[in-house]
């Protein structure tokens, strides 16, 4: 029997009423069904006939619900729970279970998915490390052999059906040695036993592929997307790979960054590297999905007219329309990489030919590692709802990822995961509040930060008003307390190089990443205006544009991502921008104190495990949000010689 964390999954309904179900379905999804109803439900058991259920489920014909979409309705204390596939039957059970979970009343509702695609990036390496991973090693592989812990697959895959997930990708985007070889028969076997877990609850399992696959394991003296060679090589994979797994999802390719090969490697452009994947897979109804985080990373720092966060939108824009239909674009929500705030990238609202996925990221790379809380849910919700002002009427993201696609099928979400071999998931408890809020807010775009907060409390613990209220204000403020004690105003990193963890103001000033933040003795930040900076701004619509261009209306949290500004420059707030750094370093970690002390008075309502792992990394938090209050203002009342004008201690 399983040790792990339960999570969200861990109540059993007792509702006696509840307890009897029908189901016609034999399918391995039903199959998947009736263990779920064996695990969360205390005496459930299965009838023949539906006039002696409470719950029944069944396949209906119905344009409405789509694949996975599915209709509750309740009439004389019967739960009928329809689809027009098993797959929204089991995504109907899990609304069920929650529900009852909660002890909310039973209602009638049709619930369809917001997004089509909605996928988990997972960054695995075959040594069993995870790049940028947090919590322990990884779920699928170890020593360069897979991990064969089936169980423990099997349990995720329970999370992540719970609340929508669809598509998985098992190995990281960066492709090494032994990755290179997941492709081949020799592993295939191997990828057909985690496929088929996956599969047996709605989710589709993707391989991450090396571009230099031809040359590295097929023998060729190229990888040309245009060889006819290579696009048989490719072809014959595919073959392989649907002979063995018919329900396989497709590609993940990141090409052209961050030293990957790629097509620009032979001239060629990503069109006709993502079409050759394309090719290979449209016979078996798969899908490729092609990375855009392209960008110089040998930039020379002395260099001011290259600009990273201009280059997705240099690289793709004019490729737009150019993609085959079973292609889908990933795009990171900002320009340059996930930092505690940026502008949502420009090719959202920009490409209207092409289909596109936004990408998120889970783990807590720039965030803290998941040693910090920084409830994410707030980042993701403000992409989805960013209006790009492309014209006249609303255009909101999470709207436009439909919209502007060709296929709306081949659209959606996609996030980096945060799971690893630690009993809790993700080693932080509360963290595992980013998983499910992933899920719901892909499923239902609408819902609200808090709403869904609310409900991963209530499904997670069993606690008295008063103290999930507190938990709540922790996970609300999380975000904002987080940036206040880093990198102010939207300028980023700041943060030890490769690592990414704990201050260094200047550690990536001089290097070749192009995250710079041209801090001197009077001012700091990049402008990156259409008027006398790098353009960045100019590839917005024209109402955005003119909002980050102008100091009047760039908002306060984004000004020094857009513009240079003396110490003296007066924000929105009424601070100048000297003070509000030193005031927000100083507020950040007086409300990390102020979460231990709310932590401290929940003992006895938290189970004790749980208790220890937040109060631990809460001391964690704050001995590194320490580290950074003292060293940013440090660093800056050296550099601008302008004092606190609260008097405030600074070690000058």
């Amino acid at each position: 029997m399983s040790t792990r964390d339960t999570c969200w999954l861990n109540k059993k309904i007792a509702n006696k009423h509840y307890q009897t179900y029908y189901l016609a379905e034999k399918s391995p999804l039903a199959t998947t069904i009736r263990a779920e109803f064996a695990v969360l439900f205390a005496n459930a058991s299965e009838v023949d006939e539906k006039d002696k259920a409470t719950i029944v489920f069944e396949r209906v014909l119905n344009a409405k619900l789509g694949v996975e979409g599915f209709e509750m309705t309740v009439s004389e204390n019967v739960v009928t729970l329809s689809a027009t596939s098993d797959k929204g039957l089991l995504y109907g059970f899990y609304h069920l279970y929650t529900q009852l979970a909660q002890d909310k009343a039973i209602q009638t509702i049709v619930s369809v998915p917001d997004q089509a695609i909605r996928m988990i990036n997972h960054w695995d390496n075959m040594d069993g490390s995870i790049e940028r991973g947090y919590a322990g090693e990884s779920i699928y592989f170890k020593d360069n052999k897979f991990r064969r812990d089936f169980e423990t697959i099997r349990d995720y895959a329970r999370l992540w059906a719970s609340v929508g997930i669809n598509a998985i990708s098992i190995n990281n985007v960066n492709v090494h040695k032994y990755e290179t070889r997941l492709i081949l028969e020799e592993n295939l076997p191997e990828v057909k036993y985690i496929a088929d877990i996956f599969s047996s609850y709605g989710i589709k399992t993707y391989l991450s592929v090396n571009f230099a696959s031809p040359k590295i394991v097929g023998g060729l003296t190229t990888s040309d997307p245009l060889d006819e060679g290579v696009n048989d090589f490719w072809a014959a994979i595919a073959k392989n790979i649907y002979r063995a797994i018919p329900d396989f999802g497709g590609f993940v390719v990141k090409a052209d960054s961050e030293g990957e090969p790629g097509p620009f490697t032979y001239g060629r452009g990503h069109d006709d590297g993502a079409n050759m994947f394309a090719r290979a897979l449209a016979p078996f109804g798969g899908h490729v999905i092609w990375r855009c985080f392209v960008y110089d990373c040998a930039q020379d720092w002395r260099d001011r007219s290259i600009d990273r966060a201009r280059a997705a939108y240099d690289h793709f824009i004019g490729l737009d329309g150019k993609f085959d239909d079973n292609v889908t674009l990933q795009i990171k929500l900002g320009p340059i990489d996930f930092q505690t705030r940026e502008p949502v990238t420009p090719l959202f609202g920009g490409l209207k030919k092409t289909n596109h996925i936004i990408e998120f990221q889970i783990t807590q790379e720039y965030t803290g590692h998941q040693k910090h809380i920084y409830y994410l849910a707030p980042v993701w919700k403000e992409a989805l709802d960013f209006d790009t002002k492309v014209n006249e009427k609303e255009n909101l993201v999470k709207n436009l990822l439909k919209e502007n696609s060709v296929i709306s099928e081949r659209s959606g979400i996609a996030a980096v995961g945060s799971v690893g071999m630690d009993k809790n998931w993700t080693h932080h408890k509360l963290m595992q509040s980013n998983l499910f809020a992933y899920g719901r807010l892909c499923w239902s775009n609408q819902l609200t930060s808090k709403e869904i907060a609310e409900e991963w409390l209530a499904l997670s613990f069993d606690l008295s008003q008063e103290a999930a209220e507190k938990v709540l204000a922790i996970l609300l403020t999380s975000r904002e307390t987080y940036e206040f004690y880093t990198a102010p105003l939207g300028i980023g990193f700041m943060v030890k190089p490769h690592l990414h963890y704990g201050p260094d103001i200047d550690g990536y000033e001089y290097d070749r990443w192009g995250t710079y933040h041209f801090a001197d003795r009077n001012g700091i930040g990049v402008n990156r205006t259409s008027i006398d900076g790098t353009g960045y701004a100019g590839q917005y619509a024209k109402q955005r544009e003119a909002e980050y261009n102008d100091l009047a209306t760039c908002p306060d949290n984004l000004v020094l991502f857009f513009h240079h500004l003396p110490y003296t420059h007066v924000l929105h707030s009424g601070k100048t921008l000297i003070q509000h750094i030193y005031d927000t370093h100083f507020e950040g970690v007086a409300r990390v104190e102020n979460y231990i002390a709310t932590w401290d008075v929940l003992s006895e309502e938290m189970p004790a495990a749980d208790f220890e792992n937040v109060k631990t990394l809460l001391q964690e938090q704050h001995r590194v949000a320490k580290d950074w209050r003292d060293q940013v203002n440090t660093y800056f009342l050296r550099k601008s010689g302008i004092a606190d004008e609260k008097g405030r201690h600074i070690y000058a």
